[in-house]
């Protein structure tokens, strides 16, 4: 029953009420990633992924969860999809890195007599610095380089905000220079998808409105997203809200319109200079990219068309890191597990760097590689173009992955 059959034959049985939806029933769905590997490998095309999230609300709706599990994701869905209160939660764990309490923590095994879920919150803990926690504010519009060639909204998301800014920044700038007007609409809010992913339907919806009223209203040819579950939900919204006659049409044009932002580099020519970036670099795919988007062959190209960069394959690249939105903290043994088989894959590429599609990808395979003692740097793929095209002017920075730093 844990397999994508059997829990479709049990969403059949629960639907014509032959089972009941009980905690059995509620722990085979749970297990499930939503990874999205079989909407991939399915030769008849079922969609899997639309029967789990129909399904996952009801289990939310008719099963009662343990006290420490409700409290958990309640607590994990107050923080998680609002940035700010992201950033400022930010705050006491900067200090718990800067003063060194992690470093005595981690040395000294304290970490492990946290509960378990709790253990895995502080594994995917990543480096913090004060730039981080204050966030990097973004204006408005970020005007062309040249002539434009595309006017584009730029989805910010959650995590990515909290603590991944600079993927934001990068994000902003590689438009720009490819010649994309950018809009970053300052009232934006989360787009929903973990609570989409997790089953807390009405949450869910409301944040889509929100989204949908944001941009809404934006004369823009592309929604640009640069984390891979946000994009498959969002590329999703006329789906989420079909039953809505007031955000139906709205949210499916919205919809139309989102592009994650390998496909819309793939799609444009490159115009701003590239310079060389000598490093041997492995690819990730985002389950939420390569399964749920279909999005694998762009994100190469993209990253091919930096001058000596070597990209190589990770074995079993279909097969999730383990992250899965929340999962590797809800699900935190069975995640670690798929976590050291990623980093080991990975690990037989001998990369200098990982390059992935998706916040939570990166935070799942740092920790792994922390679990191994590899000191192997992690980047998303807009990053190792900035850097590319920032190198080719006078006093750019240099990347180096050897050392961690940017120079």
């Amino acid at each position: 029953m844990d397999s994508p059959r059997g829990r479709i034959y049990l969403m059949k049985l629960g639907v014509e009420g032959k089972v009941a939806l009980s905690e059995p029933f509620a722990r085979h769905i749970d297990t499930c990633l939503g990874c999205m590997a079989c909407v991939t490998a399915c030769p008849s095309g079922v969609r899997y992924d639309r029967l789990i999230e129909a399904t996952r609300p009801q289990i939310e709706r008719h099963v009662p969860r343990a006290g420490g599990d409700r409290v958990f994701r309640r607590l994990l869905f107050a923080l998680f999809p609002y940035a700010r209160r992201l950033q400022v939660a930010a705050v006491p764990l900067w200090l718990y890195q800067r003063l060194g309490v992690q470093r005595l923590a981690r040395a000294t095994g304290i970490v492990n007599v946290l509960p378990a879920r709790l253990r895995a919150m502080e594994s995917v803990l990543p480096t913090l610095s004060l730039s981080q926690v204050c966030g990097e504010r973004l204006p408005e519009r970020v005007a062309p380089s040249g002539p434009t060639r595309r006017r584009v909204a730029l989805l910010l998301g959650c995590v990515q905000r909290a603590f991944f800014s600079h993927v934001n920044a990068a994000t902003a700038r590689v438009l720009a220079a490819e010649g994309c007007e950018v809009l970053i609409p300052r009232a934006q809010g989360c787009c929903g998808a973990l609570l989409v992913h997790s089953g807390f339907e009405g949450p869910a919806l409301d944040f889509a409105r929100r989204l949908v009223d944001t941009f809404d209203h934006l004369d823009v040819d592309t929604v640009v997203t640069n984390a891979a579950g946000c994009g498959s939900t969002l590329k999703e919204y006329g789906h989420l809200l079909c039953d809505d006659p007031a955000y139906a049409a709205r949210a499916a044009a919205l919809a139309s319109k989102c592009q994650d932002v390998s496909e819309v580099l793939d799609e444009l020519e490159p115009r701003a200079p590239r310079g060389p970036l000598p490093w041997r670099v492995a690819y990730h795919d985002a389950c939420h990219l390569q399964h749920a988007q279909g999005i694998t062959r762009q994100p190469r190209r993209v990253l091919k068309s930096i001058p000596s960069l070597e990209v190589v394959e990770i074995p079993e690249a279909g097969v999730c890191c383990g992250s899965a939105g929340i999962y590797n903290l809800v699900e935190p043994e069975a995640a670690r597990e798929l976590g050291a088989r990623k980093v080991t894959n990975l690990l037989k590429t001998g990369a200098d760097a990982v390059v992935s599609a998706n916040p939570g990808c990166l935070l799942q395979i740092a920790s792994g590689l922390r679990a191994v003692g590899r000191d192997m740097r992690t980047f998303h793929l807009v990053e190792l173009v900035d850097a590319s095209i920032r190198g080719t002017g006078s006093g750019a920075r240099r990347w180096g992955p050897e050392t961690g730093a940017r120079v």
